[in-house]
């Protein structure tokens, strides 16, 4: 390590990274600081702490715990830790993203000039730090930018570093700006060329590459994800090198037509598909304890999942509901169930008795879209009652609904579940008071013998959509009395406690 008379003409830190006013009042204050501490307290003596009397290599580990940008300003603080984050262990750079280029300006001319300029002070930036890095101890090295495919030279540079110096996390994250099939090809042998695997993490999105069964550099990868990525060779095969693998994610990327991996990946523990256009899903994974999937209906296989545990499954179009329940038996064995379906009158119904149990089911949560000019009619919500008569076991279920367009309220009930002994917990958003949704809430309170409390809420939430639902709630005032008013009926009625959530303020 570069001591305080060794590093005089060492490169100044990437002035890039600095803030051009903020970094120059934090080292003054920091060294004021510095100067009172000594005049109060005398020079340092024998018991007095300071970095340069810890160990060399001690000292850049305690550098790497702050970020790089924090970690290039203390660097300023004294000439014998000039040289210290040049083996900072993590290597994040965070540039300017589509969104954030277009946001700059009004003026086309204006932002496309304003686009030029921060993505040049960005690519300066790296090759600044990469240049004067040691390239020693690297754990990790991210990029997230909105780059064109004629960076190409730098991008290359780039990637360059992050294998020569074995970094074990690789995150390139490019951003589709523009041109989302000209994507910037990432040559995965050039992680096999240091002759030793040394990637535990990979992930890669908007970019391209080309697989094949000969790249042996990936035996300790543990984690894989594939974001918007064009695949063109043998990704089974590529796979099948991935023998230590515990997560995949592959998310909206194409070029390949099915995802149907014959060789065993034993160690795999989390499985995501999600945005795919195939034809088939087919896996053999025997520590498999997380699947979701993320997609139109197609046949999903997972061979020997014997220690699945959760399922997340968000099918596509009307048939979603009932292929969930009836067509993908390897998810039999889950404890956790979540699930996201579109629900109309014209949707595939769920036979009245079916053939698989979820046994071991006890916690499901189904988040349903109603597609109907009538949410009073028939429109599908009742088949959850066969739902959970094939759950005998499940103890808590959520249930959030979004509907169409709202109505009147209406009331009833309906027979058709079986007797339930074991859940205990009921919660349902999005409840308007529409007929099926009353049908539903009666049938259960009627069968769950245990049922401890039905808690109802009439506001469709952020959280659960994912955005902003602000557009269904605004009938509220209306809507809640009535809920409030069918709440205290029906709960004297089975002598079941019934909360509604935004009660309190209805009565205040």
């Amino acid at each position: 390590m570069a001591g305080a008379g060794e590093d005089e003409s060492a490169p100044p830190p990437p002035s890039a990274l600095l803030d051009q006013k903020q970094p120059m009042e934090e080292t003054a204050a920091a060294a004021g600081k510095l100067t009172r501490l000594e005049h109060e307290h005398g020079a340092p003596d024998e018991t007095s702490f300071r970095m340069e009397d810890l160990p060399a290599e001690v000292q850049p580990v305690i550098m790497s715990q702050l970020p790089l940008k924090e970690a290039v300003r203390t660097s300023i603080v004294s000439r014998s830790w000039r040289m210290l984050w040049t083996f900072h262990s993590d290597l994040c750079f965070d540039g300017p993203t589509p969104n954030d280029l277009d946001s700059d300006t009004d003026d086309k001319f204006a932002g496309q000039d304003s686009t030029k300029m921060k993505r040049a002070k960005f690519i300066e930036t790296v090759n600044s730090v990469i240049q004067q890095h040691s390239g020693i101890g690297i754990n990790k090295f991210s990029v997230r930018c909105g780059m064109h495919k004629e960076y190409t030279d730098h991008l290359d540079r780039w990637i360059g570093f992050a294998t020569s110096s074995k970094a074990k996390i690789i995150h390139f994250n490019l951003k589709k700006i523009y041109q989302p099939f000209e994507f910037h090809h990432f040559p995965l042998e050039a992680l096999d060329s240091q002759g030793c695997s040394f990637v535990q993490s990979l992930f890669l999105a908007s970019v391209s590459i080309k697989p094949n069964s000969v790249i042996s550099g990936f035996t300790i990868l543990r984690r894989l994800v594939l974001e918007f990525v064009k695949i063109l060779g043998d990704f089974p095969g590529l796979l099948a090198k991935c023998s230590g693998l515990e997560d995949l994610e592959i998310i909206g990327c194409y070029g390949v037509d099915n995802l149907i991996v014959p060789h065993k990946l034993d160690k795999l523990q989390h499985l995501l598909i999600a945005g795919m256009d195939i034809q088939m899903v087919e896996f053999h994974a025997t520590d498999l304890a997380h699947f979701e999937y993320k997609g139109r209906v197609i046949p999903i296989v997972l061979h020997g999942c014997s220690k699945l545990e959760k399922a997340t499954m968000k099918f596509n179009g009307t048939k979603a509901l009932a292929h969930t329940f009836t067509a993908v038996p390897s998810i039999l064995s889950v404890k956790t169930l979540h699930l996201q379906a579109f629900i109309s009158k014209y949707a595939q119904k769920l036979p009245a008795r079916q053939q698989g149990m979820f046994l071991h089911l006890r916690h499901m949560t189904c988040q349903l879209i109603v597609n109907s000019n009538d949410p009073n009619g028939d429109n599908g919500i009742l088949q959850l009652a066969n739902c959970l008569d094939v759950a005998p076991r499940l103890e808590t279920l959520h249930l959030h609904m979004l509907c169409a367009i709202s109505s009147s309220f209406s009331s009833g009930e309906v027979a058709g579940m079986r007797r339930h002994d074991h859940l205990k917990t009921v919660f349902m958003s999005g409840f308007r008071c529409y007929k099926a949704q009353i049908e539903l809430a009666c049938c259960i309170l009627r069968n769950a013998s245990v049922l401890e409390q039905l808690i109802i809420e009439p506001r469709i939430t952020d959280k659960v959509w994912a955005g902003d639902c602000s557009e269904w709630n605004t009938d509220l005032g209306q809507i809640l009395p009535g809920v409030c008013e069918w709440a205290q009926v029906t709960s004297e009625r089975f002598r079941k406690v019934i909360s509604v959530v935004g009660a309190s303020h209805h009565s205040e």
